[in-house]
């Protein structure tokens, strides 16, 4: 499998915050691969990594088979780049903008720029500094997207933006799928739903998972196990639950977990194993919001655990 991005064991930290804690991460070539988290996770910390805005403390990264560290000049022209800050030079025309972008890249295509410019109704003659951010922003993925770029990398590009924007700038993307590999970040899991093939899921700095989506979807399952009441009182410990079965909650007559290594026989004896008295044991799909809060819930818990767990040994 060739891959457009690898990092291994990559570790950013600023004074005694670490932005990044040992992320290992393979993007195959082709792929729409959505970096989600919330804001704060390192996602921006990563991507700066990516494009040689700033040096790993520790770790290394390769972008299109190139040493990140040493991307500058014709490397990047490969690259297409478009950040939620993007800064533009608002003096010039939108036309002006494109014009001046396109000697600086070998396989710009005036024709898809033409078509784009048609396709986002954006004025040529208006001066940026005039345009809406919604504008501004299909401006910027013109000129990100004209030359044709190997690897498409998009830092928060939607945020804020109206549905309608927001659509329009998803749909080229997807008429550019199949040739180049798109790298998304953002916070917003309805952006990436339907847009990503992978997901990976940062959580204060560490790469908690990155795979498939659809490897993501079939492995996660909701559980809820009937129970008498006297018998669902007896199973009030998280801590008997297995590795594998994360958010474990407690009602009078059930048992409620996420299954996240879910494999259809294999997972149904378990759970009849566990629970010999259960009257019913259900395996819902759950969408991909869902997976996320359970998975992020199950991180921080995990989290307070060892810090309290550091304090008691301290004390």
């Amino acid at each position: 499998m060739n891959l457009a991005i690898r990092t291994e064991s990559l570790r950013k930290r600023f004074g005694r915050t670490i932005a990044l804690d040992g992320v290992s991460l393979a993007v195959p070539e082709g792929a729409i691969f959505a970096l989600v988290g919330r804001n704060g996770a390192g996602k921006t910390t990563l991507i700066k990594l990516m494009m040689n805005i700033l040096r790993p403390s520790a770790g290394s990264a390769h972008v299109l088979d190139a040493d990140a560290s040493r991307l500058a000049g014709r490397g990047f022209c490969n690259i297409g780049y478009v950040s939620e800050n993007q800064e533009l030079p608002d003096g010039m025309t939108v036309g002006e903008l494109l014009d001046f972008c396109k000697p600086f890249y070998p396989r710009w295509d005036t024709e898809l720029a033409e078509r784009l410019v048609a396709q986002f109704d954006l004025p040529l003659k208006r001066r940026l500094r005039q345009l809406s951010r919604g504008m501004r922003m299909k401006a910027a993925f013109v000129s990100a997207l004209a030359y044709r770029p190997r690897l498409i990398v998009l830092d928060e590009p939607f945020s804020g933006l109206d549905p309608l924007v927001r659509d329009e700038l998803i749909d080229s993307l997807l008429d550019l799928a199949g040739e180049t590999t798109i790298f998304l970040s953002s916070h917003d899991l309805a952006e990436i739903e339907s847009l990503a093939s992978h997901v990976g899921y940062l959580e204060e700095g560490r790469l908690l998972f990155s795979e498939e989506m659809s490897a993501l979807s079939a492995r996660f399952r909701e559980v809820t196990v009937l129970l008498p009441q006297a018998a669902a009182a007896r199973h009030d410990d998280p801590a008997a639950a297995r590795a594998a079965w994360i958010d474990f909650e407690i009602s009078d007559s059930a048992v409620r977990f996420v299954h996240t290594q879910y494999q259809e026989e294999r997972a149904e004896r378990e759970v009849a194993e566990a629970f010999p008295e259960a009257r019913g044991i259900l395996f819902d799909p759950m969408p991909l919001r869902a997976i996320f809060l359970a998975v992020a819930k199950s991180e921080r818990s995990r989290s307070r655990l060892a810090q309290t767990n550091a304090r008691t040994v301290t004390l």
